[in-house]
C-alpha cells in the first residue's frame, strides 16, 4: 500500500452491500484423487470457498443461516471478481448462489 505524506498506512476492506457476501474461493485442484499431477494449464476448477465478509442486509436475515469463516459449495455464475490480492481469489456473489454450507458433526 502506499503511504500520504504525513498519514499512516490505513488497511483497505471489502465488504460487500445488498443480498452479497465476500468469499474467498478454494486452490484449484492440479492434483486428480487418484494422485495423477495434471500440468500448469490444466485445473479441475473448484466451486467451494470460505465466506470472507457478509453484508449487514445478510447478517440480519434469518433465511441465512451463514457466517464468517464457514465453508460453502458456490454457484460461480454471477461472482465478480475483486482484483484485491494478486492471486485474485476474493469474489463478491448474491447470497443467493450459494448453494451449501460444510458442517461439522458434533
Amino acid at each position: 500500500m502506499k503511504q500520504a505524506s504525513g498519514r499512516k498506512d490505513k488497511l483497505e476492506t471489502v465488504e460487500p452491500i445488498g443480498n452479497r457476501v465476500l468469499i474467498r474461493k478454494d486452490q484449484d485442484k492440479k492434483v486428480t484423487k487418484v494422485g495423477i499431477h495434471l500440468p500448469d494449464k490444466i485445473e479441475i476448477p473448484t466451486l467451494t470457498g470460505r465466506i470472507v465478509a457478509i453484508s449487514a442486509q445478510v447478517a440480519n436475515d434469518e433465511d441465512y443461516p451463514i457466517q464468517q469463516y464457514d465453508k460453502i459449495l458456490f454457484n460461480p455464475k454471477h461472482s465478480v471478481p475483486v482484483d484485491f490480492e494478486g492471486d485474485n481469489r476474493l469474489f463478491v456473489i448474491p447470497v443467493e448462489d450459494v448453494v451449501a454450507v460444510f458442517r461439522n458433526q458434533e
